[in-house]
């Protein structure tokens, strides 16, 4: 008798019911939200980022831009934000945090932190926040917008070198799970992940979202979300992003082999999450797709992932993870390929040698230019 396909898996030595975690944002924005996300099937948490002086993050209204539709305008295409990391006390943090584990022991919540380009700030908040008992961290480095004076976020995150001295220094106190989250806001894909491990990094999370600006309104021909009449470029989500972030975890799995994936961006089903899978990741991250549509949702994500795993007689995740990244290839291959396909198919009555000899020597000269 087969066995039923299972959705746990275990990651850097964290045991997860399941891959899917609510990603870092407002469905972590308080220890009330993030209970409920355990009580209703999510696998994990990731916080809302949070550092340790939050008096210097002032959020604006209106926050957010909406992509829709223009045949159903009910439909959300994308979401853009311009919402800054938490602004909640950094004490009350770690007390929440402590209520979190001690109410929920087994479920996985991992600490989302940014700070400023100072080693002892670093070392202060990891060291203080593990402290509380929770599973793992993930570095922010990667956040597109707000607070690039203080060099925060993707202003760090895209520069390698920066990216491997930070995460060094995180490395020198952690004494838990590391994950370092990147910005797709890069021309090279794989260098900030490869600097991440060599600074000791765990494992990647990838991508945070994708520097935008949503839309002009031509009523009033100001940028939106438009505050006071102006507004700053913000972080595109939702499911018009996931091709782009199919394309990034699949670099990162490709440059990084061994190292543990979390994907996320514009995950609305588990299809959409087997993808992400296929493609090298190990966890799936959700985080408009379930503002969007309910933090319910997980019980719909759960069940289509398993059948995605009973379709191919898969029983656990391990057998779907990588499966498509053999696939990919030079176009000088993908030509060659296509030709020697051509050439397999002619018939008796065609001189086949003299053709195959000229598919070669056409294919030679393709690949070796």
């Amino acid at each position: 008798m087969k066995a039923e396909p299972s959705l746990n898996i275990t990651v850097n030595g964290m045991e997860f019911d399941n891959p899917f975690l609510l990603a870092s944002g407002p469905p972590g924005t308080n220890a009330r939200v993030i209970m409920k996300s355990f009580d209703l099937g999510w696998g994990g948490n990731v916080c809302k980022t949070i550092s340790l002086d939050a008096s210097k993050v002032v959020n604006t209204n209106p926050r957010y831009g909406k992509l829709r539709d223009p045949d159903d305008r009910k439909k959300v295409m994308g979401f853009e934000n311009i919402e800054l990391i938490s602004d909640r006390p950094f004490d009350t943090w770690l007390e929440e945090f402590v209520e979190i584990k001690k109410r929920y022991p087994k479920h996985i919540l991992i600490a989302s932190i940014m700070e400023e380009y100072r080693k002892e700030a670093w070392q202060e908040i990891v060291e203080r926040v593990q402290a509380t008992g929770v599973d793992g961290f993930e570095l922010n480095l990667s956040c597109p917008h707000g607070l690039p004076e203080r060099k925060m976020g993707a202003a760090m995150g895209g520069d390698p070198d920066i990216v491997r001295e930070v995460v060094g220094w995180v490395m020198e106190v952690a004494k838990i799970p590391v994950w370092a989250k990147m910005t797709p806001n890069v021309g090279d894909v794989a260098a900030s992940p490869k600097a991440a491990i060599e600074g000791g990094a765990h494992g990647i999370s990838a991508i945070n979202t994708i520097l935008s600006v949503v839309g002009v309104d031509l009523k009033t021909l100001r940028p939106m979300p438009t505050v006071e009449g102006y507004t700053v470029p913000g972080g595109y989500s939702g499911q018009a992003v996931r091709p782009i972030a199919l394309r990034h975890v699949m670099e990162i799995a490709r440059a990084c082999p061994g190292v543990s994936v979390s994907g996320m961006g514009g995950i609305y089903s588990g299809g959409d999450a087997a993808q992400f899978i296929a493609l090298g990741a190990h966890t799936v991250q959700v985080c408009t797709g379930a503002m969007l549509q309910g933090y319910e949702v997980v019980k719909k994500l759960k069940q289509e992932l398993l059948e995605v795993l009973q379709e191919h007689g898969f029983t656990h995740l391990d057998q779907l993870r990588g499966k498509a990244l053999d696939y990919f290839t030079t176009h000088a291959d993908l030509v060659a390929r296509q030709r020697r396909a051509k050439a397999a198919k002619i018939g008796a009555g065609r001189d086949a040698e003299t053709w195959r000899g000229q598919i070669k020597e056409e294919t030679d000269a393709l690949t070796s230019n």
